[in-house]
Parts: structure tokens; sequence; C-alpha cells
């Protein structure tokens, strides 16, 4: 805090004059959105979830009645805090980001077989009953198994990198690790463990969704299965929600294309074997 309010040599008045702040900005306290705006951004996340190729307008459109019309810049806000983006073709697609570097795609007809080949990662919003939060995970690609995860209240890099130092230090390293085109994962700190680990960097193409099929089903998977039925009161109550549902996911949640087994057992089979009975193919079309 660069004002001391208990500093008597100067008033806050004067503390402000020196930083040349206005002192109405020092009393300034954040409004959040409101109760009308929360429940519409989680109608949206839901709309989205079930249709990612709706836009601004077309989501519009679904959430306007006759009752309550909904204003295209309203959504456009919201979609942009929520960090939504339609899935489709999007033009000037082979323009980078600037200052940011962009990576190929790698995992075009790629066989995953094994552990720790394959991670990625991806950052989605959650809905709480007074606000709002963004999750990162990180899953292996073979075993579903989610590595790591992190909550904020920021769409900022920061979180990201912990999630990812964090997965680095448990459970090693992966032979590619895919993400997509968003700045959070295009910054250089976020790139900078993983070139320093000597990890082959791979990004989805934009408009893409598929190529980060597993995570993208992850997403669906627990906001159907716990988020969407639990509205949690704040921050704290979600994380630790947000715990339980993970341990429960990773060692006991059965999945069918795993054999009826846990990511926990194909992750450590995995590694025990270094290979296992590999998984079905995806189809071509997603691939």
């Amino acid at each position: 805090m660069l004002i001391d309010p208990t500093y008597t040599h100067l008033s806050v008045n004067q503390q402000c004059g020196l930083l040349g702040l206005a002192r109405s900005t020092y009393y300034y306290q954040p409004v959040g959105e409101s109760a009308q705006n929360l429940a519409l951004m989680e109608r949206i996340d839901k709309l989205f979830m079930a249709r990612p190729e709706l836009g601004v307008e077309r989501m519009c459109q679904e959430l306007t009645n006759s009752e309550q019309p909904v204003n295209v810049k309203r959504v456009r806000r919201l979609m942009r805090l929520m960090g939504l983006e339609a899935v489709g073709p999007k033009p000037n697609l082979s323009k980078p980001h600037p200052g940011h570097t962009i990576y190929p795609y790698l995992l075009r007809g790629v066989v995953i077989e094994r552990p720790n080949q394959v991670w990625s990662t991806d950052i989605t919003y959650v809905p709480m009953a007074n606000g709002f939060l963004y999750l990162c995970a990180i899953i292996d690609w073979f075993s579903r198994f989610i590595l790591s995860w992190r909550l904020s209240n920021t769409l900022l890099a920061d979180f990201c990198v912990d999630a990812l130092e964090e997965s680095l230090s448990k459970w090693g390293k992966p032979e590619i690790f895919n993400t997509d085109q968003g700045s959070q994962f295009t910054s250089h700190d976020f790139l900078k463990p993983l070139i320093g680990n000597e990890i082959r960097i791979s990004m989805d193409s934009k408009g893409r969704a598929l190529d980060n099929i597993f995570i993208e089903r992850f997403w669906r998977t627990i906001k159907h299965e716990h988020l969407y039925l639990t509205a949690y009161a704040d921050g704290r109550s979600l994380h630790q929600g947000l715990g339980t549902y993970f341990q429960f996911y990773n060692q006991e949640r059965k999945h069918q294309s795993l054999g009826y087994q846990t990511p926990a057992e194909w992750y450590e089979r995995g590694k025990e074997s270094g290979k296992v009975q590999l998984l079905p193919p995806l189809p071509a079309s997603l691939i």
C-alpha cells in the first residue's frame, strides 16, 4: 500500500498529492457485477458449454425473450469478461499475436499411448452465488489425470504458471505440452519453464476447440456433475469443494474410456509398464 492513513506527518490528501493521485482514487471501492449480470453470465456459460459455436449476436438471440430483452453490447462485454470466444473460422489466422510466439499444433494424427506423453491446459469461468472466479487445470491426455489446478479472480498468467510449476515438480515433465493461443499461455512467464525443461510446445489453431479435446471434455464433466449443482458462496468454499471433487475425479470416478478404471489407476499403470493397452484413437473428424 503506497498510502498509509496512520502516518501522522502527512495527511491522506497530501500523500495522494505526492503520488499524483486524486483523493477519490484512494477511497474508491470496485463494484462487482450485479446479481442480474451474474445470473446472465451463468446462463451464457451453460449455453456456451452446450453450443460453443455461438458468437455474441447468436448468443444474444438465444438469451432474449419478450419479457427479458438482452442488449448485444452487454452480452459482448460479459463474454469478454468470462474469456469466452465462439469456436469457428477466424480471419487472418496466420497472424500471431503481436509480441507473442505462436507454436504449431503437433498432435494431429499422434497416437497417445503413455502417461506424460502429452499434457494440456485451459482456463474456464466458474460461477459462484455472489461472483465468479477462473479455474486453470492441467491434464494428462493418456490417463485424463488432473495434475494440478488453480483458481484466480483475474485472467493474468500467474495462476497458470503456478499450476504448471506444481505439475512439473510433482509429476516430472511431458514430451509435449498443448495449449490454446490465449495470452496467458503465449506469455514469456508461462513458456519459460517449458522451454527450460526442453518440452515441445504445441498450440491449438484458432477456432479449433477440439484440438484440446480432453480438457474441453473435462470442463463439461466438472460443470455438469459439480459446479452447476452447487452454488458456492465464496472463493474459500469453492476452493474446498473443488479440492474434494478433484480428489474424487482422480481417485474414484471410473471412466468408460479407461476400461472403467480411474485416472489415477491408469496413470500409475502406464508409468509402471511404460505402455499399456492403447486407448481407442480419436475419430479423424476430431483430429
